[in-house]
């Protein structure tokens, strides 16, 4: 009993620091910088230089697939094996392991979505100092140099991308401790012992092979022209086989395992990506400072403009110039450093160079040339997968709070959206819904009917997310937790029992989600009959999946722990991809495979976007976090995860009235649209500050609901070409240097621009409309800009700056209703924003908005919209599909017309009938009423 209570006073400190520490900005110190990672000071103290490995050509072999050749590290005479794969759609990849290493090394599994497909890859020339390759066309080839070992990617004379000409390649090869390998040896190991001590002795292979064996030793003999080599001593540093982080121990029984490579960008200034970090879209030099940081952490109210890591790890980064774009993807879920260096390369061109150094695992990079942004999207798709397609309604408007304190707290906070009306879908339960953070449970005093509440918000429309984290409460009262220990499921400690820590229901096990069968096991729990109270508009969200330990180091798991064969350092930013997929994959399963799954992940690394939406984590109610929301997402749907929003409002501390405000505007044109709050910060509803502030705030969440048809459409899109939704301008405008660095406003899709205010007390806002020759249209005024220049704008509290691009046609459904599948039928306006030459183009696409019947079963509508010649017609883009819609046009804007004298309509029929229009010569905007033409038909509208 002692020892109970004892247990629960250090649980309640460790919850009250918890609750402390989240008044103040995070405690770094509770973080390791470079210096304190051993193994990267250990790797960043390599300072540029000549390359300590040769590629030994004599032994490079090239089949139909790919290519290999063995590399040796002249110091340690190492071997390590090269392969280079000439991969479909304009890609190379590299790989790099230890030609034979006593045990296997972590190579990632799953995030691919398929094996990548190769093309033939041939030699074109060769001598005994280089290699080179054709990689497709006659510009294109990789040129492989021997020594030092280097790889550059050649377009004609130009080098696009070289590899370690640098000289950082680094591979710590497993090795036995020296300390320990005399209890080792062991009469069965018999002669393999005699050649585990030549590895580890300081001693050079010898040239006793027989002529015309193909051993490793040989082909250095090869290399040395018959020299003996003495291979240096390898000094233990401190950090290779222990290391101590505050009062934390990392044993580390497999010794010094990281790597490194350098990767230089010849006329390359501007790189993106790698996230999640909050700083800005553009990565900045981090010479003098410490590298970005990829390791999965729960860090509390983040610092701003700081390269340590956060809640997702993506291993992805992009550079462009006004030429070309190109992608790096390294594909290693250790714990990752990414050094950035921009100056002068040798030539005075401008160059920026890129180290990546992760603790473990194998080098395997993939090379995507692009050309264009939108070649990389699909390059890095086509690898990775594109966002999952998701539910309608989970693009509209979502309430939460940390936490609706019961069913009937919930019921009122319903009923006040009907009665501001204020439409939205989802409202959200936080951990305090549970019994005792017992997931998937209810608590019965504050929730003892479940499915009713549930089906209240059903009869609306409506829908709930309840959070299911991936702690488990050690409890053998608790279903899930003796059924997770009965099949051996949870995560080991190094000494093989169940890995146990702290987090919000006291002491917690954790599954190992890299278990497919633990995995498979989870998904079973979303069954109706398994989540007991769960109905099919409840939907889930994974939280603190990085997965945060209370008590470990750095609030995370302690990287000895064990998966099987593997250590969590191996696996450590997986983790999170694996509790959301097994999560998606139960929502799935529990409706028979016929419902599309919405679950929202605060982890998440490269192929999450597979699995549903992200947000940006534990922001703060301050200007600087509403600015950061904006280049965060740019980020991430730079590398795939087009899902992404932040906490409206701010989870951290009070927002003022103007602060909610202008983050509602922002948040309304972002993909992810939720507020959210502390459970110690006052209630914030949006009818809780004033009748002008509500007016303002209900604006912005209707100004969402019109837009949901272009939402709907642009993830379409996503889901099929891997284009991000909420983008960069220089995606659209590649050649413009204008646009390379901004990210205080974005494109949504090509044709929505948006510059939220986000400045306390703002009169005005200067926003860049792009494109030499574009015209834009403001959405709320329809006043038309030319495009290439800097345009200032007034602003009231009532103003979101959003501009149409001229030459698109955007679908709307003005008549908001309370929830988006209350709209599922009502009619479309159509908003054609003419170009400089009178033309415009859109898409319109329909379906059941929450099945997968639009992939299994072809049950779509997708058709183009083309204004040329004064007719404005629809035509089907997918005749082969087959849906219906009860949706009508109601009304047609022209932006940038001229009046005509009339307007008549045409159908597939052959009917013909006149409409009505009214022209305003103030602003150019001519309207089409009531057109009454079916939204899923072919028609033709004719101005005379």
């Amino acid at each position: 009993m002692a020892s109970f209570i004892e247990r629960m006073c250090l649980y309640r400190v460790l919850v009250l620091s918890v609750f402390l520490s989240i008044t103040q900005a995070v405690d770094r110190s509770n973080f390791k910088t470079c210096d304190q990672s051993a193994f990267c000071s250990r790797q960043r103290a390599m300072k540029p230089g000549q390359s300590s490995y040769t590629a030994l050509l004599e032994t490079l072999e090239l089949s139909d697939s790919h290519l290999t050749v063995q590399l040796l590290n002249n110091n340690n005479k190492v071997l390590l094996l090269l392969e280079l794969y000439r991969l479909q759609g304009n890609m190379t990849r590299v790989k790099i392991n230890e030609l034979k290493p006593i045990k296997a090394r972590y190579e990632v599994p799953d995030v691919l979505i398929t094996d990548p497909p190769t093309e033939l890859m041939s030699v074109v020339a060769q001598d005994e100092h280089r290699v080179v390759l054709s990689l497709g066309g006659e510009d294109w080839r990789l040129i492989l140099s021997a020594q030092p070992f280097r790889l550059d990617i050649m377009e004609g004379p130009q080098v696009l991308l070289s590899l370690n000409s640098r000289g950082l390649l680094a591979f710590e090869q497993l090795r036995i401790r020296k300390d320990t390998i005399s209890h080792k040896i062991s009469s069965t190991v018999g002669s393999m012992w005699d050649k585990i001590k030549s590895v580890f002795s300081s001693k050079s292979q010898t040239d006793t092979e027989e002529a015309g064996e193909k051993e490793d030793t040989e082909q250095h003999e090869k290399v040395s022209e018959g020299e003996e080599e003495e291979a240096e001593e390898e000094v233990d540093q401190p950090g290779m086989w222990e290391e101590t982080f505050k009062t934390h121990a990392d044993t580390k029984p497999n010794g010094p395992s990281s790597i490194s490579l350098d990767f230089s960008l010849p006329g390359v200034e501007h790189v993106y990506g790698i996230p999640e970090h909050a700083d800005g879209l553009r990565l900045k030099n981090t010479d003098g400072g410490d590298p970005y940081r990829l390791y999965n952490l729960d860090v509390f109210q983040y610092e701003l403009f700081n390269p340590m890591a956060l809640y997702g790890a993506v291993p992805v980064l992009l550079s462009h110039n006004t030429h070309r774009t190109m992608g790096l993807f390294w594909l290693n879920a250790a714990e990752t450093w990414v050094d950035v260096s921009s100056g002068q390369g040798s030539s005075e061109v401008p160059q920026t160079d890129v180290r990546w150094i992760s603790e473990s695992g194998i080098i395997d990079v993939f090379i995507m040339l692009g050309p264009r942004p939108n070649d990389v999207f699909t390059q890095y798709s086509s690898l990775t997968g594109t966002q999952a397609f998701p539910p309608l309604s989970s693009l509209a408007y979502h309430q939460c709070r940390w936490n609706y304190n019961d069913q009937e707290d919930v019921s009122a906070v319903d009923q006040g959206f009907d009665e501001h009306d204020i439409p939205y879908d989802f409202i959200w339960l936080d951990i305090e819904h549970t019994d005792g953070k017992r997931y998937f449970t209810w608590d019965n005093n504050k929730f003892p009917q479940p499915k009713d509440m549930l089906q209240g918000l059903l009869d609306k429309r409506r829908k709930m997310v309840t959070i299911v984290d991936p702690h488990i409460k050690v409890d053998s009262s608790y279903k899930i937790h003796t059924e997770i220990r009965s099949r051996g499921y949870y995560i080991k400690n190094k000494d093989g029992g169940d890995y146990e820590g702290w987090c919000w229901p006291g002491n917690a096990g954790y599954p190992d989600f890299t278990n497919p069968e633990m995995r498979k096991w989870w998904a079973s729990m979303f069954a109706y009959d398994q989540y007991e109270g769960s109905m099919e508009n409840l939907y889930t969200w994974n939280d603190m999946n990085e997965p945060s330990v209370f008590n470990g180091p750095e609030v995370t798991m302690h990287k000895d722990a064990l998966h099987g064969p593997w250590e969590h350092r191996d696996i450590h930013n997986l983790y999170g991809f694996y509790v959301q997929m097994a999560t998606a994959e139960g929502q799935i399963q529990r409706s028979g495979g016929l419902e599309r799954p919405f679950v929202l992940t605060r982890a998440f690394f490269a192929g999450s976007q597979r699995y549903g939406a992200v947000w940006t984590g534990d922001n703060a109610a301050e200007w600087g976090h509403l600015k950061m929301s904006i280049p965060m997402c740019l980020s991430l749907g730079l590398v795939g995860i087009s899902f992404c929003g932040a906490d409206v409002g701010g989870f951290f501390k009070t927002p003022s009235a103007e602060l909610l405000v202008r983050w509602y505007q922002a948040g309304a044109y972002q993909p992810f649209f939720r507020a959210h709050a502390h459970l110690d910060t006052p209630r914030r509803e949006p009818w809780l500050f004033g009748p002008d502030n509500t007016a303002l705030i209900r604006e912005a969440v209707r100004q969402r609901y019109t837009l949901l048809p272009y939402w709907y459409l642009q993830f379409y899109h996503a889901q099929r070409t891997g284009q991000p939704v909420m983008r960069p301008l220089w995606v659209e405008y590649p050649e413009d240097i204008a646009t390379f660095s901004i990210d205080n406003e974005f494109l949504i899709g090509r044709d929505l621009l948006v510059h939220p205010v986000t400045d306390e007390r703002s009169s005005g806002v200067t926003a860049y409309l792009p494109g030499n020759g574009e015209v834009w249209y403001d959405v709320h005024t329809f006043q038309r800009h030319d495009g290439a220049q800097n345009l200032s704008i007034p602003v009231t509290m009532s103003s979101i700056p959003v501009f149409q691009r001229g030459g698109s046609i955007i679908c709307r459904k003005n008549r908001v209703r309370r929830s988006s599948s209350c709209m599922e039928n009502d009619p479309y306006t159509l908003y054609v924003a003419l170009d400089s030459q009178g033309k415009a183009e859109g898409e319109i696409y329909i379906d059941d908005g929450h099945t997968f019947k639009h992939k299994t079963d072809k049950q779509f509508i997708h058709r183009r919209l083309s204004f040329t010649a004064n007719s404005l017609s629809s035509s089907d883009l997918s005749p082969d599909s087959q849906f219906t819609t009860a949706s009508w046009v109601e009304q047609v804007n022209i932006l940038g017309a001229q009046k005509p004298d009339a307007v008549t309509l045409t159908t597939t029929d052959g009917g013909e009938s006149s409409v009505e229009f009214e022209f305003d010569p103030d602003t150019a905007v001519l309207t089409l009423r009531k057109p009454g033409v079916n939204a899923g038909v072919n028609w033709t509208l004719h101005l005379r």
